[in-house]
């Protein structure tokens, strides 16, 4: 009798399965996964790896002592990372505006004026316009009864406040007027210039200060003034309120910033320029046939991040960094918030990005040397690499009840998408492609300018619903769900993560439908583009339609919706896709782990 692991080490997770020769028969025992510890194909596998195999075998009754053989998939000697180069900025000098989104100002409508501080009220003309300011040095009744005291003859049009007081300070005042509040840098706005101010109502979005006409009405500007006020309007598109300043001498432009430019080493060595976005990029690496190796323009974005990915490979592989090809990458088109220069209120503007993600590929990892650190500290003698992790995926996954050869396995993980075709003759054919599910938290991350990443990829793993009572929700899909019992008071007008029955709080105040909305967009930009090249890529004669089975594999194919949006898309094939259940009870997850059990069969035999 001989008990067998099977360790797949993986960018995110460490999967172990326990199985069991005796009398020529194989037996299933057990199987575990624990989250990967250090970069994969490193010494600092090993923590993960004990762990895994500690927790499977203490399941099954067993002991470190009890295995014959540990077997290591052959880590793939692949790294991806991911940076985003943004494309355009609106760069605005001079304090030339203010533009946020406060969650409390108050009236509505707009005006224009002077800008006059609240604390030189003296110096205001009659039946002159002004804008005052006002900062978090008075109190919300001092700002309230200045300008209750004022004579009728001063016309204050509009108030600008540094602290979160808007409601406070309008439900004191004899005369309605729109006000902006939760201005940071109060203090640079230049007294003496004149001045816009815009509050919508609620529920909808500033529009005259998002028109470049309509700032031009509000402070007479000319036709180049009203050209130069262009990126302004656009970074308020979806503001609730707004403040455009005029500066006698500002300087508003939009500036193409230097993101750089890829070459592709392959059959025509094309080069790209990152702005000119993700279609181009990918349209001229699909031409290229082999990649040998990709390289970013020195001194820019897409060069900086392309070295320190080849840095980070040559100190895991203890390779020379001259040695490290970049084989593949992937470009997305997304939005990022940029930070506009000069602002008074920590503003940003939406403006184009490419997010990229790429692979990088060494001659080996130092298996060997994991494998030998196992023998030491578990005291079984046979650990050996022991096969190609896209092999045993394949091995693992034909456990899926309903499956037959000729079959397609979609290994979708962290850092890549790999695909692997077994023929009817049992060959194999593979290929790694750049871009997964680190790539889909990051532009989850970026579009919705979330602070932290957990929230993003929270994001990405749970499906959304909105506390509208104590006693139900509106989930994502319009469904409506009613509780017996009153849900947690701090949940009540926010946006939740459903994991489960335990709902996660979403502290930023966006949407549940642009949030929904960004999640799908970013899986299909990422999955389903990368699914179909790495599916092209093994299918006889490059074409989808040559493929009978395709079974869904890894971390990501456990999502709630990936796996759906690949079966409806492969579908126009006449394809047979869908998520694995590797030994019809452990679902996508463990494939390569089962792989390399059964593989331990094919040499005993």
């Amino acid at each position: 009798m001989k008990r067998i692991a099977g360790v797949d080490i993986g960018n995110s997770t460490t999967e172990v399965c326990i199985g069991q020769v005796e009398n020529g028969k194989l037996t299933f025992l057990a199987s575990a996964t624990r989250p990967t510890t250090g970069t994969k194909g490193t010494l600092a596998n090993v923590h993960a790896i004990k762990a895994a195999l500690h927790e499977a075998l203490e399941s099954c009754g067993l002991a470190e002592s009890d295995l014959h053989t540990i077997r290591l998939n052959e880590a793939a000697p692949v790294i991806g990372d991911t940076a985003m180069e943004t494309i355009t900025e609106t760069i605005i000098t001079e304090s030339s505006m203010i533009g946020h989104n406060p969650s409390t100002p108050a009236g509505v409508g707009q005006a224009a004026g002077e800008l006059l501080a609240l604390d030189h009220l003296d110096r205001a003309q009659p039946d002159h316009p002004y804008i005052v300011t006002a900062s978090s040095a008075f109190s919300f009744e001092e700002i309230a009864k200045k300008l209750n005291g004022l004579p009728a003859s001063v016309q204050i049009r509009g108030l600008i406040l540094q602290a979160d007081e808007a409601v406070l300070v309008e439900n004191r005042l004899n005369r309605k007027i729109p006000i902006l509040d939760e201005v940071k840098r109060i203090g640079e706005i230049p007294e003496g210039k004149r001045a816009a101010i815009e509050v919508a109502l609620p529920g909808q979005s500033v529009r005259m200060l998002s028109n470049p006409y309509g700032i031009a009405t509000l402070l007479g500007l000319g036709p180049e003034e009203t050209r130069q006020a262009t990126p302004i309007a656009k970074s308020l598109i979806g503001k609730r309120s707004a403040v455009v300043i005029k500066t006698p001498h500002g300087n508003v432009r939009e500036n193409i910033l230097p993101a750089g430019s890829v070459t592709f080493h392959g059959q025509a060595g094309q080069t790209v320029e990152i702005d000119r976005g993700a279609q181009a990029i990918m349209e001229a690496l699909g031409r290229e046939g082999e990649i040998r190796d990709i390289t970013g323009e020195p001194g820019t974005n897409i060069g900086s991040m392309l070295e320190r990915i080849r840095r980070n490979m040559s100190q895991v592989s203890e390779v020379p960094a001259s040695e490290v090809r970049i084989t593949d990458l992937l470009a997305v088109d997304t939005l990022a918030p940029v930070a506009i220069s000069g602002a008074l209120a920590g503003e940003t503007c939406m403006e184009k990005a490419v997010g990229i993600a790429a692979m990088v590929r060494t001659q080996k990892l130092p298996m060997q040397q994991i494998a030998q650190r196992l023998r030491e500290e578990t005291g079984v003698s046979e650990v050996k690499v022991a096969g190609v992790e896209a092999v045993m995926a394949s091995i693992g996954a034909m456990t899926t009840p309903g499956t037959a050869l000729p079959v397609a396995i979609l290994d979708m993980g962290g850092g890549s998408t790999d695909a692997a075709l077994i023929s009817d003759e049992g060959k194999i054919f593979m290929t790694h492609r750049a871009g997964a599910g680190e790539l889909v938290t990051m532009l989850i991350r970026t579009e919705l300018g979330l602070k932290e990443r957990n929230t993003a990829e929270q994001i990405k793993k749970y499906p959304l619903a909105k506390v509208e009572s104590l006693y139900h929700l509106r989930l994502e899909s319009g469904e409506m769900r009613f509780f017996d019992e009153s849900l947690d008071p701090r949940l009540f007008g926010h946006v939740v993560l459903l994991d489960g029955e335990k709902m996660i709080r979403i502290d930023e105040d966006i949407p549940m439908e642009k949030i929904a909305q960004v999640r799908q967009e970013a899986k299909r930009k990422v999955f389903v583009v990368n699914a179909l090249r790495a599916l092209k890529t093994v299918a006889p004669g490059k074409d989808l339609r040559n493929l009978s089975y395709v079974v869904l594999v890894g971390g990501s194919a456990e999502d709630f919706e990936i796996p759906g949006m690949l079966t409806e898309e492969l579908s126009a094939f006449r394809v047979v896709c869908g998520r694995g259940n590797i030994r019809g009870v452990e679902g996508p997850r463990n494939a390569v782990a089962t792989g390399l059990v059964l593989s331990a069969m094919g040499e005993m035999a």
